[in-house]
This record gives structure tokens, C-alpha cells and sequence, in this order.
């Protein structure tokens, strides 16, 4: 069937390449694979609703059944002129019938189908990269356990600033990432409504059932508003968002991996697979995968430029820039955001910190000052003053070719030796229980399992539910058919 009966010709040739590009097979089978599962489930609900005869019915079920089974082989050479759709629904109906084939359209529009689609393809990329970001979330912490005794200095402004662990850093990176992964659930969860049943933009006035399709497709409930259903894909756009802060957040700790794992620092050191070396300077040992986690970040934070501004300034109704062109570059991000994190995985598992080096670094960079600053508060000095008097002091070693603070000027002229009156770097580190500061981290840690705990449960949760879905769909089809197999005809 050509046309639309209004219209009699399609798009050109050329200008069809344009608009719906060449599709090939994997192309055919990403598309049509869940737009075959929105039929079943439509046909289903069609037939249950009296719209549609069983033995109808059946047919359909069969022949799609069919198609998804061979990956749509079948309909790899056919041409495309308005879309796969389209030419999916221009088969069924040469196939089977107008009678037949021509009845699946009942009560829908592409404008629904394709936000339907999106939702059900936002959601398993979404469960997806939670499941990854879990993993990472639990090797963070893992390694945050094992190294929460390994003292070393922080860094401000690239100078060193106070002792604290390399498990306290990580267990910093993991505190931000609870965080993203947060934000990701919660954008999961906001693909709770099916937009199948929005129809155009208006719904339908006939008698379909969209609380049967929502069911079957495994979302909680039907469309809340028909124009908002096909109007709006923000909640790709929040994704989009979510993952790329996930993505920033790798890119800050690969920062700081690189740079500790420099000659210059000494900090990490990352086992051979983790590393590269140089096609001319034999002596190199790079480790490039941190500029690969580095960068990634920005394909998500492009994608989300690029869709927002397709959507921009657009109707708040169904619309080409929002449904087809807004969308078109979130897959590829979101993908590449998981690839960082599958990096990251690895690169926090590999790195093995060097304990000595970092101490070292730690006693020479005069990260006990504002300890002994702290100290002098404690006997009654006001801190203002405290901190006066330990900076000159600071400056008075590094003029005299010394690493570590060993006596101070006190107020009144008196020279007093600090050494003894600074505790070993560990119990330092420790006595910083106040503030969220690294002698508390063992019961970040603590309490960032448990978080991990829930986030996994509620993963679990989501999967356990699409599952039952899936399985509910596939006996719903199972038992039209067979009632047609037995004669029933309903």
C-alpha cells in the first residue's frame, strides 16, 4: 500500500536517504525488535478489548513472532521510503491482508510508538549503567577498606595540605558517586508510565485498554497526559545529564590517578595490563587508560547540549526536533559514559598505592601546620594569631633547607620544639574525627555499603519486574494463539 490516501508519493530517493538514512540489518533488528514487542503486546490487548477477532489475532501474533525469530531477515532489502515502520507495517499488511495486517495500527501512532520505544530503550541503558556503576561503587569501597591506614598528603590548589589515607580519598570519590547513582534511580524511576495509548496527541475514543499494554510492557501505569506522553523526551535529557555528572566525577579521580602515578609523585603504580608504552621512547610507561576515562565525560556533556537545544524553543506537542532528532546522539553517549566506567572498574581495582612514598611525602610537605596551629588554639591563642606564627615558622624551615616543622616563635618571643607535641602521622589522621574528616571514614565506608546494599536491591527490584512482564507477555500470546490452535474463537 502506497500513500496515505491523502497523499500519493513519497519522499525522493535522495532526500529519503537524508531523513531516514540506509538502514541496514543491525539497524532493522535495533528498531524493530521492540517495536515488534509494543505489537504483541497491543494485539493482545486489542483482542481482549473486542477490537481485534482472535483468529486475527493469532495471525498476527504468528507472522511476528515470525519476523523476530529469523532477526527480520525477511525485510532486510525492502525498501523504506517512510521509515522501518512503516515498510514493517507495509509487509504485514501485503502479507496477510488489510483484513488482517491492516488492523494492528488500531488506536495508536507512530507519535506513541516511538516514545514508547524510547522509554523501554532509555530504561534498560539506564539499569544497565546503574549495574556498572554499582560494580565500580563496590571496588571503591573494597579499596577504601584496604587502604584506610595508608597515609598521605591531600592536595589544594596542587599544594599538599593535610595527612589524610588513600582510603579516605576513595571513599570521598565513592561518597560523590552515591550520589550520581542516586540521581541515575531516580531517573529510572521516572519511566514508571507507558506512552502507548497517547495516540497522535489526544488519546483515542476508542475503547482500548492502555493500563493492559503498560502491564505487559512492564511500566507501572498508562499515560498521565496524551500531549505530554509524545511531546517530551526531558527525561532523556536528564539522563543525559545524570550520566555525564557520573562521568565528571571519573574524570576528576582519573585526574588525580594520573598525575600520582607520575615519576614526579610516586604515589600509584598500575600493573602492566593497565599500562602502555611509547612507539618511540622505549622508556615510557604510560598509563593512557585514565585519558581515555578523562575524556569520555564529554561525549554525554555534548549530548546533552545538542539535545537541548533540538528542543528548545519547540511546540509542546509532537515534534520531528524533539522525537526523532533530539534523541539521535543520546545513544552513542550514554554507551560511551559506561565504557568509563568499565575503565574506572579496572583502574581502581589495578592502582596499588606505595605506602612509603606517600608517608614520605606527607612528613616533607608540612601538612602538620594547621595541627600545631590547632594545638597552640587549644592553650588559649587566637587562631588568627596561631596561624601567624606556625606560617612564619613554615617559612623559616624552608630557609633553612628543612623538610618538616620542628619548632615554632610562640607569642611571647619564646622558642618552643613541636615535635614531640605532634603525635605519629597515623593517630593524627585519626584524632580528625569531626567534619567528615578521615578519622570518621570507616563509618562512611560502613554507611556507603549499606547505600550500595539498597541501590542493588532496588536494581534488582526493577530487573525482577521487566522480567515478570516479559514472561506475562510472552503467555498472553502464548494462550490467544493456542485458543486459536483449538478452535476457540471468542
Amino acid at each position: 500500500m502506497t500513500g496515505t490516501g491523502r497523499l500519493t508519493r513519497t519522499l525522493g530517493a535522495r532526500t529519503s536517504r537524508v531523513v531516514y538514512g540506509e538502514p541496514g540489518p543491525d539497524d532493522i533488528r535495533q528498531e524493530l525488535g521492540p517495536t515488534s514487542t509494543i505489537d504483541l503486546a497491543h494485539v493482545v490487548m486489542l483482542t481482549e478489548c473486542g477490537l481485534l477477532p482472535r483468529t486475527a489475532a493469532a495471525t498476527l501474533l504468528r507472522t511476528i513472532a515470525g519476523l523476530r525469530a529469523d532477526g527480520f531477515r525477511e525485510l532486510y532489502d525492502h525498501p523504506a521510503p517512510r521509515g522501518l515502520y512503516l515498510m514493517y507495517e507495509s509487509h504485514l499488511i501485503e502479507r496477510l491482508g488489510a483484513d488482517v495486517g491492516g488492523k494492528l495500527h488500531t488506536g495508536r501512532s507512530r507519535n506513541d510508538i516511538k516514545a514508547t520505544i524510547t522509554a523501554m530503550r532509555l530504561r534498560e541503558v539506564l539499569t544497565d549503567l546503574l549495574g556498572e556503576l554499582l560494580r565500580l561503587q563496590a571496588v571503591l569501597l573494597s579499596r577504601a577498606r584496604a587502604h584506610l591506614d595508608v597515609v598521605m598528603p591531600v592536595y589544594t590548589h596542587f599544594q599538599p595540605a593535610m595527612p589524610v589515607t588513600y582510603g579516605y580519598y576513595l571513599a570521598g570519590i565513592a561518597t560523590a558517586l552515591d550520589r550520581d547513582i542516586a540521581a541515575l534511580r531516580h531517573v529510572a524511576d521516572e519511566q514508571s508510565r507507558c506512552p502507548l495509548g497517547a495516540g497522535a496527541v489526544s488519546g483515542t475514543d476508542l475503547p482500548i485498554d492502555p493500563s493492559r499494554t503498560a502491564e505487559l510492557l512492564g511500566f507501572d501505569g498508562p499515560p498521565r497526559h496524551a500531549v505530554d506522553a509524545v511531546a517530551t523526551r526531558d527525561t532523556l535529557l536528564r539522563a543525559l545529564a545524570t550520566a555525564a555528572g557520573a562521568g565528571l566525577t571519573l574524570s576528576r579521580l582519573a585526574t588525580d590517578l594520573q598525575l600520582w602515578s607520575t615519576q614526579e609523585f610516586a604515589f600509584v603504580e598500575f600493573p602492566e595490563r593497565l599500562v602502555g608504552g611509547s612507539s618511540a621512547m622505549p622508556q615510557k610507561r604510560n598509563a593512557f587508560l585514565l585519558e581515555h576515562v578523562k575524556a569520555k565525560s564529554a561525549a554525554a556533556v555534548g549530548a546533552w547540549t545538542a539535545s537541548a537545544a533540538a528542543m528548545k524553543s519547540t511546540p509542546f506537542t509532537n515534534s520531528i526536533e524533539v522525537g526523532t532528532e533530539a534523541v539521535g546522539g543520546a545513544w552513542s553517549a550514554l554507551a560511551t559514559v559506561r565504557d568509563s566506567v568499565l575503565l574506572s572498574q579496572v583502574l581502581v581495582s589495578g592502582a596499588r598505592p606505595d605506602r612509603r612514598r606517600m608517608e614520605q611525602r606527607a612528613r616533607e610537605g608540612f601538612v602538620t601546620a594547621t595541627v600545631i596551629a590547632n594545638r597552640l588554639v587549644r592553650q588559649g591563642v587566637p587562631f588568627r594569631t596561631a596561624h601567624h606564627v606556625v606560617g612564619a615558622a613554615v617559612r623559616e624551615a624552608v630557609e633553612a633547607g628543612e623538610s618538616e616543622l620542628t619548632k615554632i616563635t610562640l607569642p611571647d618571643g619564646l622558642r618552643a620544639e613541636v615535635s614531640a607535641e605532634i603525635p605519629p602521622l597515623p593517630e593524627l589522621v585519626a584524632a580528625h574525627d569531626r567534619g567528615g574528616g578521615p578519622g570518621a571514614c570507616e563509618a562512611v565506608v560502613y554507611e556507603l555499603r549499606g547505600r550500595l546494599a539498597e541501590h542493588a536491591e532496588g536494581l534488582a527490584r526493577r530487573r525482577a519486574r521487566r522480567a515478570r512482564a516479559s514472561t506475562a507477555l510472552d503467555q498472553a500470546v502464548a494462550a490467544l494463539v493456542a485458543g486459536c490452535d483449538t478452535g476457540e474463537t471468542g
